[in-house]
């Protein structure tokens, strides 16, 4: 059987199959070698793995659908730079599980928002963000400031990612629960975005 133009045309199925190998070799060229590249693999200078309760604050940030509006990557566009600081970098986000790079900015990006505002700031900002910024659409999340953090499966978590490549010690793992004792989910949640970006103005 000869592979011709009109064979494609009248073999639809075989045209699925050459179109998906072709996708398949094509994306395995791209994506394998990035595997391999140190500047991909290894976290940047001063990166360090959340602690508990940043990692409960992630946990919040996930299930309260943040990244639905935010995206947590400085392009390396000039307007982005310009606005946001340094482009993000992928060694940034080694201990990242899945990672909260996002696409949509129905609000800004966040990547570089820890340090730039207070705690009392991102307080008043989650309970109803139109206090502080009038154009806002972001809804109130008062909630958080009630609910405790969750310490029950915290342990779990920490050798669940330490499997996966992140460096947690023995101690940071039995100290995680006494970390969260007295905290609210708002108060993990805020100390979560104040870690984002930190790593990379360390290195600098």
């Amino acid at each position: 059987m000869k592979l011709t133009h009109d064979l494609l045309e009248r073999k639809q199925s075989l045209f699925i199959l050459l179109v998906i190998l072709v996708v398949a070799v094509g994306g395995i060229v791209e994506i394998v070698p990035l595997a391999f590249q140190k500047s991909v693999t290894e976290p940047v200078a001063g990166l360090k793995p959340y602690s508990a309760l940043q990692l409960t604050g992630r946990d919040v940030y996930v299930r309260e659908g943040c990244y639905n509006c935010h995206s947590q990557m400085v392009r390396p566009l000039r307007a982005e730079v310009e606005r946001y600081g340094n482009y993000s970098v992928a060694g940034e986000f080694v201990y990242d599980h899945p990672f909260q790079w996002g696409s949509k900015r129905t609000g800004p990006d966040l990547h570089r928002v820890g340090g730039r505002y207070s705690d009392e700031w991102h307080r008043l900002h989650l309970l109803n963000a139109r206090n502080l910024v009038p154009e806002s659409n972001m809804p109130g999340y008062p909630w958080l400031a009630s609910t405790p953090a969750n310490a029950a499966d915290i342990e779990s978590k920490m050798r669940a990612l330490r499997i996966v490549g992140v460096p947690y010690s023995d101690s940071e793992i039995t100290a995680a629960k006494g970390e969260l004792d007295g905290k609210t989910e708002m108060d993990a949640l805020i100390a979560y975005l104040q870690n984002l970006g930190t790593a990379n103005r360390r290195a600098h």
